[in-house]
């Protein structure tokens, strides 16, 4: 079954892949989605459940796709292929190759606006970010988008170029231990704030009453997001992990990293918001104007806000910038693999797909404003495209590509190289089999229905 190539780039341990994969996962979705989510969904009781979802749901798919990764030594397409030529199979190897060729874009142009912020708050300008207004003055501006969205592009394809050691492990090395020491001192300053104590208990004590169908819901579609299952990713990063690295073990120091972050965001964003207005949950906006609007007014209230904005967003812009390579490499990988290109090429082909595409969602809220696709900016609809439709549908054809084509059996003998025991064996054959891709189809009927108004989200 060892059909690995040798030349390919390999992490150089437990610790890169971990890294690499928790930096993959920890991104803009876990800063500015997760504290919204839990705020609208009932605080303690989202996280509980939230939690039970990523040891369970979260934790079968990252060992299904680490394992077909590393089985096949190839990115998402060949995976699929190495197990026949069939219609399907090629669907799910394609499908699940794309996603990141299509997300990575659109993820730059916020990275850019993160610079943008960064850079304002560095000048000490943080009480002109606090304007009414401000954010989408600045976002119909096509020059300074554009420009914001370039560097961070650039950044993002520097560091691809330089290969999976030189390039991905050793940034993220380096970004994830400031990101968490970040976190945590965000963190406590948010807590220690005068009122934010109701926040901090709405959050953390699990109140049943507040509990509905559609908290499981939202933490489903969220662990989807937050933990980078089936966007190519995981399988990508698979391929470059050794044999004797235990994928159990990295699995679960990826899950708590990522869990653990979620959680300080959370505590960093809404206890500060809780305080700052008086203790109203619907203060918390989803998405860009939680980030961009709502926590610059809530800096500009605190002392040592403009110290507190260059905190807050060197941590956005790193969680941001880990993503976005992860995101890069799994494209970069897939056109290596498929087309037989060098790295370089591979890496300048996708920087010019990133820039074309990329323009489209930066332009998206100026000069081109007037141009949508079913009601949607350029930006909104690549991302509801890729994270409501595609993505439940690559988690559909990767259970089924494991239970009905591989077997539980041979990803048990994968992931049980350098290993004792499979500790969670049960969990993952039954989640995988029967309960995985019921919810990811719940997850995709879901988006879907709250995309276009039949419920809201």
């Amino acid at each position: 079954m060892n059909h690995k190539n040798n030349n390919r780039s390999s992490f150089s341990g437990k610790i890169g892949f971990v890294l690499s994969a928790a930096g993959a996962s920890v991104g803009l979705g876990n800063i500015w989605r997760f504290p919204y989510l839990a705020a609208k969904y009932g605080g303690g009781i989202f996280l509980l459940i939230y939690i039970i979802l990523a040891l369970t749901f979260g934790y079968s798919m990252i060992v299904a796709e680490t394992s077909l990764g590393r089985m096949t030594g190839k990115s998402p397409v060949g995976a699929f292929h190495t197990f026949g030529k069939s219609k399907w199979l090629s669907f799910g190897g394609w499908i699940n190759a794309i996603i990141p060729i299509l997300i990575v874009p659109y993820y730059s142009v916020i990275g850019g606006w993160v610079i943008k912020y960064l850079v304002e708050y560095a000048k000490g300008h943080g009480h002109d970010l606090a304007a009414d207004g401000y954010f989408s003055t600045f976002i119909s501006n096509g020059v300074s988008t554009e420009l914001c969205f370039i560097v961070f592009t650039l950044c993002t394809l520097g560091i691809i170029y330089a290969g999976v050691r030189n390039g991905i492990e050793r940034v993220s090395r380096i970004m994830m231990p400031i990101l968490v020491v970040l976190s945590v001192v965000i963190t406590v300053y948010s807590v220690t704030r005068p009122g934010a104590l109701s926040g901090v208990k709405y959050f953390l004590i699990p109140n049943p009453a507040n509990f509905s169908w559609m908290t499981v819901v939202a933490a489903m579609g969220q662990m989807f997001y937050s933990l980078s299952i089936a966007m190519g990713i995981l399988i990508t990063f698979g391929s470059y992990m050794k044999k004797d690295v235990s994928i159990e073990g990295s699995t679960k120091n990826v899950e708590i990293f990522d869990t653990a972050i979620a959680i300080m965001a959370g505590l960093m964003i809404i206890p500060a918001v809780f305080a700052f207005s008086g203790g109203d949950p619907d203060t918390l906006q989803a998405g860009p104007s939680l980030m961009f609007i709502t926590l610059p007014k809530v800096f500009d209230s605190m002392g040592m806000g403009t110290f507190v904005g260059i905190m807050f967003f060197v941590l956005v812009l790193f969680a941001a910038m880990t993503s976005s390579i992860a995101l890069t490499e799994s494209a970069v990988s897939t056109f290596e693999d498929e087309l037989g290109w060098g790295r370089k090429k591979s890496t300048v082909i996708m920087g010019v797909i990133m820039l074309a595409l990329g323009t489209l969602s930066s332009l998206g809220y100026g000069p081109l404003g007037a141009v949508k696709i079913i009601g949607m900016q350029f930006l909104d609809f690549f991302d509801f495209l890729t994270n409501s439709v595609m993505m439940p549908i690559a988690a559909i054809t990767i259970c089924l590509l494991v239970s009905r084509v591989i077997g539980v059996k041979a990803v048990e003998e994968e992931v049980m190289h350098g290993e004792s025991a499979f500790r969670r064996k049960k969990i993952f054959n039954f989640m995988i089999k029967y309960l995985c891709p019921v919810f990811a189809a719940i997850i995709l009927l879901s988006s879907v229905a709250n995309a276009f108004g039949w419920i809201t989200m």
